[in-house]
């Protein structure tokens, strides 16, 4: 396994970030295989991921500065750059992951490429600064509540939350084990698809899914316009699976769900961090 290219201090930048989407403190670069199906893409990791020999930073100096050098490199990033891949560095995140806007009080805020001077979304903001940017092909972020879709919706990027459980997260820093996501972002549709057969795990049948479920109740909150944009890929998506069944996910209404994944999650932070 390489070790990584790091360097300290954020005084001299980085000359291939224009956009303010990478760590300079604990910057790292890994090269990949040199062959395999994603041999020729470069990516970029969100600031949780361990990578061997180089500081988790978490969107924090007082983070970076009391926590020692990762042992090993997380699964997910070294699976990408045994199939290939370049990784160009470590991506900001908001502190410790608690936000959903992109902004960062200690390194400021990743550019919006697709409306500048507009906030790029979080917390996964970096990544998809980065993507949007064109500054690599993909990237890696993470999802509790939206930190991977909402950033990729704000930069007009691809963006997933895989399954709870599908990509690994051993050596990412913990936010909360019941919601947290390890998921990935792309402009391109196929570098989108080739990230997603490297990083999900051989077991594919046993998650392939036999009807696409339709929560009428989640679209009735979403605006008309939107509803109507989406109807084409619904049906899309119903044809390739094979069937579509339309459900209500809970007669008494979604925001009593609302309110009791922000009461989880807040106690699961807080026991992984206070």
């Amino acid at each position: 396994m390489p070790s990584p290219s790091t360097s300290s201090g954020q005084t001299g930048g980085l000359p291939y970030d224009r956009l303010g989407a990478f760590c300079r403190e604990n910057h790292a670069v890994l090269p990949g295989a040199g062959q395999g199906p994603l041999a020729g893409l470069t990516f970029a990791a969100k600031d949780v991921f361990d990578i061997a020999g180089s500081r988790i930073g978490f969107g924090n100096p007082a983070w970076l500065e009391s926590h020692p050098p990762a042992a090993i490199t997380a699964p997910a990033v070294q699976l990408l750059l045994d199939a290939g891949a370049d990784m160009a560095g470590k991506t900001l995140t908001d502190e410790i992951t608690y936000s959903l806007s992109g902004q960062n009080f200690h390194y400021g805020t990743p550019v919006n490429s697709a409306a500048p001077g507009r906030i790029p979304g979080g917390s996964s903001s970096g990544s998809a600064s980065a993507v949007a940017g064109g500054l690599v092909d993909f990237a890696l972020g993470t999802d509790c509540g939206g930190s991977v879709r909402l950033p990729a919706s704000y930069c007009g990027i691809l963006g997933i939350r895989p399954s709870h459980g599908r990509v690994s997260l051993e050596g990412v820093a913990p936010f909360t084990w019941s919601f947290d996501v390890a998921g990935w972002f792309a402009r391109d549709a196929d570098v989108f698809a080739s990230v997603g057969d490297v990083l999900l795990d051989d077991e594919s049948e046993s998650h392939t899914p036999r009807r696409l479920l339709y929560a009428l109740d989640a679209f009735d909150l979403v605006d008309r316009d939107v509803a109507d944009a989406l109807a084409p890929a619904v049906e899309a998506a119903a044809g390739v699976i094979g069937s579509r069944a339309d459900i209500t996910i809970s007669p008494d209404g979604l925001p009593g769900w609302y309110e009791t994944f922000r009461v989880i999650q807040a106690w699961e932070i807080w026991s992984n961090h206070a």
